[in-house]
């Protein structure tokens, strides 16, 4: 088996040189190639060994089975945080030291600065000596700047690159442990919840491990500067700190009140993405039931129910950003205060030590502090889910290798089992058989009887109370719902066995895929879309049968394979697939189809879960009244075969012996692809997901800050955001200024001998207090505002994505498949909801600290333009430069991220089919390959943002320097208290500028994010749900139905599917669509429900269906489909969305469907929440449940694609309760349309004959007589002699009349 992508470009950090990885010089031709062209996915470097998923996933694998083995010896829990700081302690602990060392830097820096200031002081041209001395501490000052910024982006680099794996090796844990997930497990979780574990929850570890730090140096620093402030101001410094402690201790608090609302949010978040999941798998069915609408309500209430704990979480988070906005500020106005009133003088250097201190606790221990508690707060939670689901019950690994003696055999002695431990009912009771090689049985009986859950035992899903199964041999399994992935038909029938042409042209013979290949555009190499789209039911279902006969193995489950195709094709696969090439093997068969029985070894009869006969056809004939009842029918119709052909099949030697499959190639890595061409991948080919190209524009961020809020409140907003950073800035100068006078004052009064000459203190306070409050109350509106805006604009967005998917055509969900489009309402809307309001927010606080830097400095030493100018020039160029190829490398990320969502989702669907192979491990490596890919966009764009910090810190250092000197230079006309405004803004800005970048860059990648859901939000659209005109409300009355030259295809540029159709149907007529698989009976109905538009006219009821809202029109037929859908909720609501009817109607209807009795003993009867997608009910019983929602709809039209499991119950109830109404079925089995009023015979998409039954056979070289013949002599004359009674009595009735 080939991995899924072919190998990307040799990673050039392997054969990097120390000072190459030091300033990022290796990633270079990158960007050369971003600036030329759009980055594809062939540019990506391949990912280092050290980083690839496998590796990863195993080795925490590793450290976590040893910690539950500990835990289980110590009976208790195991602990997932142990496992993951036992993995990667070693190699993270260095970049704690240099962590430590950079916070012992930054502390010390003020204190050196200081000396700068005290030298501008006490400034004397006469001393050359000093001047010289003050340049030397700068230039080395300067080359410490430098060293430390090289330094800190490659610490960075590899502390995220850390968090990387983290995460990649957490998802494959994940998924590996999805693919052992027992059944009572996953009905404990949902693919949503998975879905969130593996877009969200893991996404924590990406910044956590940078986070992490500055839980312990934020308080280390701070008590650093309180013992560096007693020094300077003595006890004053107290009153400051005091206030530092108790917000730091308020935002511990906040880190535990977060940690509860995050848990709460990711719980509503996962029932939202879990019924998304629900509503993108089962659209064909809302869509026609038109329930749109109920389910855009469902959605948007838990999403309110979602964004009330995000926005609630936002204003904490609020709280910590208006704590570093302010509380400098406040700490500063505190400490001076209390520094003056104590009757104490404040001089420049004082205040400069102050203001650069608390710059530094500012970064650290106020934003970074809480921003760290937050991060390690979400990451407890996030370990805490992911641990819980680590531990759900697995199945147990059966090994159903040969024996020694080298026989295969399936051995079920008196076998009881529960699906559901709680319930008193067994699903199957006191089972026993035994199935040898060469035999076939056959497994029977009504809807629940126990028929899948009896595979589900031999395969070891359904796990044993009492009783033993024996199973020796390979397993070769066919489920009920076929089961197909992304990739060409030829991957979906080889499974990643090695390709043999002869071998497989027979499977392909055999399964009647011939001329269905002929069909398809690229043949069998054409790409199956997501749940199998571009293939009819029956196609998928033979794609299904081929897989498991390729598969060449020794013991075959089939899961009633025959009921999706026609009675011709029925009848092909039984007698070739089954009689034929099976005819060694070990067969147990599910069917409805009683005419094969015959041909079966042993018949095994079931009757809610219990046996109620076994023993051949012959024996159960003579056994009494249950078997004869269910043979009824098939005995009036047919007459056994006085020599039946099959068995004696099964015991010759065919002469399409199987030929034993090789061992399957599976490399792992890339490398491996050209070796063995033939081999095929499992997932071939992948449609591309749409990237758009270009920066994120204008347009993104209007329409982004437009979904939040009206214009005027913007502009407020923006307005107070200005104003605040004004008052900042004043609040600083006007300190500083007053330092000053101080300063000149004292000096004064010494050289004039008078001691006694004050400053206003009144007036100096006053106005510092009011700057303290203007600042206060600014920065509180600017950070709860904007918050609250980009919140909503989320919610807002969301909800406009949610109604353009429901309305978006069906085409739309065909082409793209469910993981692309979770990935939207998952990824993206979780970046909205949580990363980009904060980011956004810090970015515009650090960007007017940037400029307030540069405008202070400018209007200070005015020269300093001169330099700034070219500097700002290349700062733009080098931004454009850098964000030509990060937009693309982002916009990879996310489509990258796609197919791992993609490729989980078909894997929970087909979770029996994966294990029945024993194919876990390479569907593993699949899912590894996925993660590979999304790990090089990822790892270019953790490289390609350090290297653009690292030149733009590069080209602050040179303009800090031209800072330093220019003070140094200017000293004799320049103030103190100026020299100690520029140098202190300075030394923020060296903390603040990269920070300010950093967050310019997440934003603008984030803001992708937006630009994808925004894209979502324009989706083409059906048509109108309603239009102004409005059918009267009993139409149709009649039931009527003319179809006038009518042409029909699925996409603009689609091949036609019905060509040139016209027929009439009248009132109450009772119409069989019959035709070969693919002839077009599935898009006739497609037609009538406008699930694309048609060509042509249809009219019902004297009313032309396009000129009405396709609401109107979809929920005036009812439709029983051929795979039914139930979806998460209750009994209840499956039935009656919009609770139109009464409990009494409800429950009438169950009881005519035969569902009552089930549901009665359900815990909470029709309010029990049934499992995900309904999987605690049968197949059989969901298509009861559609049949019950057809009869409360009480339409005039009824059109069946059913099963024929449960066909005999349904045309019952179908003939009391519609015998009034139109009813169009599409024909599985002949014998059930075969008293129709009229057949509609369809063949590649026109209708070749449309007549009454009788008339139809009495016409030789009709194509429905030649399919009739095809069913052997006995049933054709049964089924014409059936025609021919319906024929006259109808007729002679018209007589009479």
């Amino acid at each position: 088996m080939l991995p899924v992508f072919p190998e990307g470009k040799p990673n050039p950090l392997q054969h990097a040189n120390l000072c190459s990885r030091l300033v990022f010089w290796w990633i270079n031709p990158l960007f050369k190639i971003g600036h030329k062209r759009r980055l594809e996915d062939d540019d990506m470097y391949s990912v280092l060994p050290e980083d690839r998923s496998q590796r990863l996933g195993e080795e925490l694998q590793g450290y976590w089975d040893q910690e539950v083995l500990r835990a289980n010896e110590d009976t208790r829990e195991p602990s997932l945080m142990k496992a993951i700081i036992k993995c990667y302690w070693k190699s993270y602990l260095p970049f704690a030291i240099f962590t430590l060392f950079e916070a012992i830097f930054r502390v010390l820096l003020p204190t050196y600065i200081e000396d700068l200031i005290t030298y501008s002081q006490n400034y004397d041209s006469s001393e050359s000596g000093a001047l010289t001395k003050a340049y030397g501490y700068t230039v080395v000052l300067n080359i410490c700047f430098f060293t430390w910024s090289i330094l800190h982006h490659f610490f960075f680099y590899y502390t995220q690159r850390i968090g990387m794996r983290l995460r990649v090796a957490m998802c494959h844990m994940i998924y590996h442990k999805t693919l052992r997930l027992s059944n009572s497990a996953i009905g404990k979780t949902t693919t949503g919840q998975i879905v969130n574990l593996l877009s969200n929850d893991v996404n924590r570890f990406d910044m956590v491990t940078v986070r992490l730090h500055n839980l312990w140096i934020g308080p280390l620093i701070a008590i650093a500067v309180v013992i560096l402030l007693w020094m300077e101001i003595g006890i004053s410094s107290l009153a400051g700190m005091a206030l530092l402690i108790i917000l730091m201790l308020l935002q511990s608090f906040s880190g535990k009140l977060f940690l509860s609302l995050r848990s709460k949010t990711a719980a509503f978040t996962d029932t939202r993405l879990r019924t998304m999941n629900e509503v993108i798998t089962g659209i064909r069915t809302i869509k026609m039931y038109a329930w749109e609408k109920s389910f855009a309500e469902l959605i948007t209430r838990l999403r309110r129910k979602e964004i009330f704990m995000v926005l609630r979480s936002s204003y904490l988070n609020g709280m910590n950003l208006i704590f570093f906005d302010t509380a400098g500020k406040v700490i500063l106005f505190v400490t001076f205060t209390t520094y003056v009133l104590l009757g104490n003088m404040i001089t420049v250097s004082q205040v400069f030590l102050a203001i650069t201190l608390y710059q530094v606790v500012q970064i650290t221990g106020i934003l970074l502090f809480p921003v760290a508690i937050e991060g390690v707060a979400e990451t407890i939670v996030s370990v805490r889910r992911i641990k819980n689901f680590l531990l759900l019950d697995e199945l147990p690994q059966y090994n159903h290798q040969l024996p020694s003696d080298g026989k295969t055999v399936v051995n079920v002695h008196n076998f009881t089992a529960f699906w559901d431990k709680e319930s008193r009912t067994p699903t199957l009771q006191g089972l026993s058989f035994t199935v040898r090689p060469g035999e076939l049985l056959a497994v029977v009986g009504p809807v629940g009887a126990g028929k899948s859950s009896l595979l589900g035992a031999v395969l070891g899903e359904l796990p044993l109370s009492q009783g033993k199964v024996s199973v020796h041999g390979r397993i070769a399994y066919v489920s009920q719902q076929p089961w197909v992935f992304l990739g060409t038909v030829r991957s979906n029938i080889l499974f990643g066995k090695k390709y043999e042409k002869e071998r497989y042209e027979k499977v392909v013979k055999a399964c009647a895929l011939e001329k269905d290949l002929q069909f398809l555009e690229n043949g069998d190499l054409t790409v199956i879309g997501d749940q199998g789209t571009t293939l009819s039911g029956g196609q998928k279902a033979r794609v299904n049968l081929a897989r498991a006969l390729y598969q060449d193995a020794d013991i075959y489950l089939l899961d009633d394979p025959l009921s999706a195709v026609d009675a011709e094709v029925s009848r092909h696969l039984f007698k070739q697939c089954i009689c034929q090439v099976l005819h060694e093997k070990i067969t147990i068969l599910v069917t409805h189809q009683w005419q094969y029985l015959k041909d079966a070894s042993q018949i095994l009869l079931l009757e809610k879960g219990e046996m109620v006969q076994k023993g051949t056809y012959a024996e159960l004939l003579k056994s009494g009244v249950d078997f004869a009842s269910l043979l009824k029918k098939e005995n009036e119709e047919t007459e056994p075969s006085p020599v039946p052909e099959s068995p004696t099949m099964r015991t010759q030697t065919s002469s399409e012996s199987s030929i034993q499959s090789p061992q399957s190639s599976t490399p792992l890595l890339k490398e491996a692809a050209a070796k063995d061409q033939d081999t095929e991948n499992i997932e071939d080919t992948l449609s591309e997901e749409r990237r758009l190209e270009g920066k994120v524009g204008f347009k993104t961020y209007k329409n982004y800050f437009r979904a939040g809020a009206p214009w005027s409140v913007i502009i407020f907003l923006v307005l107070v955001t200005i104003a605040a950073q004004v008052a900042y800035t004043l609040q600083d100068w006007w300190l500083l200024n007053w330092a000053n006078e101080e300063s000149t004052l004292n000096i004064m009064a010494y050289e004039k001998g008078n001691i006694t000459e004050m400053l206003d203190l009144n007036w100096y306070l006053g106005i510092f207090s009011g700057l303290t409050v203007t600042s206060l109350l600014f920065g509180v509106t600017r950070s709860l505002l904007a918050l609250y805006i980009l919140v909503n604009s989320s919610q807002t967005l969301h909800n406009k994505m949610l109604k353009s998917i429901l309305r978006a055509p069906v085409l739309f969900f065909d082409r793209n498949p469910a993981g692309r489009i979770l990935n939207r309402f998952s990824k993206d809307i979780g970046h909205m909801d949580d990363s980009l309001p904060s980011s956004f927010q810090k970015f515009i606080q650090t960007f007017l600290q940037v400029i307030a830097v540069v405008g202070v400095v400018v209007a200070v030493i005015p020269w300093m333009a001169i330099p700034v100018i070219p500097i700002c020039i290349i700062f733009f160029f080098l931004r454009r430069y850098f964000l030509e190829t990060s937009r693309d490398v982002k916009r990879l990320e996310c489509s990258t991220r796609s197919p791992v969502f993609s490729h989980l989702a078909s894997s929970l669907q087909g979770l029996w089919t994966i294990r029945a192979y024993k194919a876990e491990q390479r569907f593993q490596e699949l899912f590894d390959s996925h993660q590979d890919l999304h790990s090089e966009a990822w790892f270019l764009l953790l490289t390609i943002t350090q290297w653009f910090t690292l030149r733009l810190d590069i080209i602050y250092i040179i303009f800090i320097g031209l800072v330093d000197f220019g003070s140094l230079s200017l000293t004799q006309i320049l103030n103190v208290g100026q020299v100690g405004l520029i140098l202190s803004y300075a030394l923020n800005v060296m903390v603040v500028f990269p920070l300010c970048i950093t967050l310019s860059i997440e934003v603008e990648n984030m803001m992708i994010s937006v630009e994808r859901v925004i894209e979502y939000t324009e989706l083409e659209q059906e048509a109108p749900w309603e239009l102004e005109f409005r059918p009267p409300p009993d139409w149709p009355n009649n039931g009527m139905i003319a179809l006038s030259n009518v042409n029909f295809k699925y996409s603009s540029d689609g091949p036609l599917v019905l060509k040139d159709l016209t027929a009439d149907i009248k009132p109450g007529e009772k119409v069989g669509i019959v035709g070969r698989t693919g002839a077009g009976k599935s898009s006739f109905i497609a037609a009538l429900f406008r699930l694309s538009e048609p060509e042509g006219r249809v009219w019902i009821d004297k009313i032309l269906t396009t000129e009405i809202g396709l609401h109107d029109l979809r929920k005036k037929m009812s439709i029983i489909p051929q795979d039914p859908i139930v979806f998460t909720g209750t009994m209840r609501k499956n039935l009656d969305p919009f609770n139109k009817h009464t409990d009494e109607e409800l429950w009438n209807v169950l009881e005519e469907v035969q569902l009552k009795e089930i549901i009665e003993e359900l815990p909470d009867k029709m309010d029990t929440e049934l499992v995900e997608s309904g999987s605690n009910l049968s197949v059989g019983q969901k298509q009861l449940v559609c049949l019950a929602r057809a009869i409360l709809r009480k339409n005039q039209i009824l059109i069946i694609d059913v099963d024929p499991s449960t066909d005999e119950l349904i045309q019952k109830k179908i003939r009391e309760k519609f015998a009034q109404c139109t009813v169009l079925t599409i024909a599985h089995r002949l014998s059930t349309i075969i008293d129709s009023d009229r057949i509609m015979v369809l063949d590649s998409g026109r209708l070749e004959e449309y007549d009454e039954p009788y008339v139809l056979l009495q016409n030789r070289d009709s194509l429905f007589y030649k399919m009739v013949q095809q069913l052997g002599k006995a049933e054709a004359a049964a089924l014409t002699e059936t025609a021919k009674q319906v024929y006259f009595q109808r007729n002679y009735r018209d007589d009479t009349q």
